[in-house]
């Protein structure tokens, strides 16, 4: 079945308006609906015009629900907006503005609470478990660091 461009514009605007998405979603989506690749740049163009599609509010919305909901890392939000083919010079603005005390904050709370999940024979192991832990969220080391006690039990730094 054919879909055409009109009608294609319609379930798009329809689309956008419920939640933020950004080009490429409306891109690969208009492609597995079979609408040609002309008709796809018109629709998109449309889109933008007429305010459906902005990356900048896309940006802000995508940061904060991952952030905040998600509990993510600035390193992994700014991986999965490099996957939706946002430009960094775009998200970076918005990544700088998440607060740095808040986002330590956060990341002290989730690795007190994964800490006491977490087994260990050894501060040590313990400590290298919380580390790639918050590494797979997306945290930076430096960050990491700053949020776990890196000594020994004599208090010694290793």
């Amino acid at each position: 079945m054919e879909i055409t461009e009109t009608e294609a514009l319609k379930r798009m605007e329809a689309y956008c308006s419920t939640a933020e998405h950004c080009r490429a979603e409306i891109v690969e989506k208009l492609q597995r609906m079979g609408v040609a690749h002309d008709a796809v740049e018109h629709i998109i163009n449309r889109l933008i015009k007429e305010g459906y599609i902005d990356e900048e509010r896309f940006c802000r919305a995508f940061i904060h629900d991952k952030y905040r909901f998600a509990k993510w890392g600035k390193y992994k939000i700014g991986r999965a907006l490099q996957q939706k083919e946002i430009p960094s010079s775009v998200y970076r603005i918005f990544l700088d503005e998440v607060d740095e005390g808040e986002y330590l904050a956060t990341l002290r709370n989730l690795l007190a609470a994964k800490r006491k999940s977490i087994r260990a024979k050894s501060e040590y192991e313990l400590n290298g478990k919380l580390i790639r832990f918050a590494l797979s969220r997306g945290f930076e080391m430096k960050d990491i660091r700053c949020c776990i006690d890196v000594s020994d039990e004599n208090g010694y730094p290793e």
